[in-house]
């Protein structure tokens, strides 16, 4: 009789009269001692309410039941197929919705139901790799910063194939404690792209011009991050780099001359298909042949030969215990001595490598200061 009257009453009621009434079936049927004949009928006074005219009386429904295991599940997925906002109740709140449901639902719902799906209290790993396949840069980063969200580290690949151009997504990515040195080189080379395209574009600098700076810029990044990352995550990087074809000459020239042998290792095992351990073998031997022969099977150029030479002999007798006096002068010993050793080589047609060590000598130079007077402002 209570539901009989009550559906009797909504025909007439005005739309928030409809609503509350609406919330409070709900409820009722969540939280109260029903026979089986009672639950049925408040059971079926809700399917019809999902025929409704009026948004507001369905946005009721969902408010009421979405948080529920108790909700019939049918309802439940008839309201995520509803209009966006009442949609996007459920989805962000159900526990009753599957994994497959939820990925038919950022399929094919707009932005605002892709967004509640990514800001769920648990995302799967299923669920995370449909939001970057096909979701928005916005349902993206709402991913990103969700807590409970098992994001697979392909799907951190996929979103910044799909959105590394988004500012706001990139800084969140690169903000994460645990994004694999290889995917943060990745971003880091998106930022280099639209900043070359931005300043050729805008007309700052030529276009050759725009790629040198870029590229360097880009070039310092990867090293620099190779200095604080784990030695497992290295190996990866080198594959990306070889990959997307930006495991330059220059890039090891500057890696090694910045004492990063570990990269420079798995870069020459990579490029040469020598085992990890026999490479190290033989770069830390310091025979000049064992070096030269490496290189060759590198296909590296023989340009670059000296440079590589050079800098290996340095770190083999480069202990740490160099102290000119200051941190400044200790930051800044390996590449001197490095410079030193190339420049006593007697071959003259190698200014271009000899220009690019310069200036691998200024950036560390110039690196080396700011953090020197930073560290004398602090102790002043």
């Amino acid at each position: 009789m209570i539901v009989e009257r009550f559906l009797e009453w909504i025909r007439t009621a005005p739309v928030t009269r409809r609503a509350e009434g609406c919330h409070a079936l709900a409820r009722s049927y969540l939280f109260s001692a029903l026979s089986a004949e009672e639950r049925d009928g408040l059971e079926a006074a809700m399917t019809v309410l999902l025929d409704d005219p009026a948004a507001e009386v369905r946005f009721a429904l969902a408010h009421a039941l979405a948080d529920s295991d108790k909700a019939p599940h049918h309802i439940i997925l008839a309201l995520s197929e509803d209009q966006p906002h009442v949609a996007a109740l459920v989805a962000e709140r159900s526990p009753l919705l599957l994994d497959s449901e939820l990925i038919d639902l950022l399929a094919t719902r707009e932005e605002m139901v892709q967004i509640a799906i990514a800001r769920r209290p648990m995302v799967s790993r299923a669920v995370a790799a449909a939001v970057s396949e096909v979701a928005t840069a916005e349902a993206c980063l709402e991913l990103l910063c969700n807590s409970g969200a098992r994001v697979p580290r392909f799907s951190l690949d996929r979103m910044i194939e799909r959105h590394g151009g988004d500012p706001e997504l990139r800084e969140t990515l690169l903000l994460r404690n645990d994004l694999p040195l290889d995917v943060r080189q990745a971003l880091v080379g998106h930022l280099t792209s639209r900043l070359k395209t931005m300043l050729s574009d805008r007309n700052w600098l030529s276009a050759e011009r725009a790629e040198t700076v870029t590229r360097e810029a880009r070039d310092k990044a990867t090293v620099a991050m190779t200095i604080e990352a784990p030695a497992a995550q290295i190996p990866a990087l080198v594959k990306r780099l070889i990959a997307d074809e930006e495991l330059t000459p220059a890039l090891l020239v500057r890696a090694v001359a910045g004492g990063q042998t570990l990269f420079f290792i798995h870069a020459l095992a990579q490029l040469s298909g020598i085992p990890v351990g026999r490479v190290e073998a033989l770069v830390v031997s310091g025979r000049a042949a064992n070096l030269k022969a490496l290189l060759e099977k590198a296909n590296l150029p023989v340009a670059t030969y000296p440079a590589f030479a050079a800098a290996i002999d340095v770190i083999r007798q480069f202990d740490g215990s160099e102290d000119a006096g200051s941190d400044y002068r200790r930051a800044t010993y390996l590449i001197d001595a490095i410079l030193s050793r190339f420049k006593a080589n007697s071959d003259h047609n190698i200014e271009q490598i000899l220009g690019l060590l310069r200036r691998f000598a200024t950036d560390a130079k110039r690196d080396a200061a700011r953090s020197y007077i930073k560290q004398v402002m602090a102790a002043a």
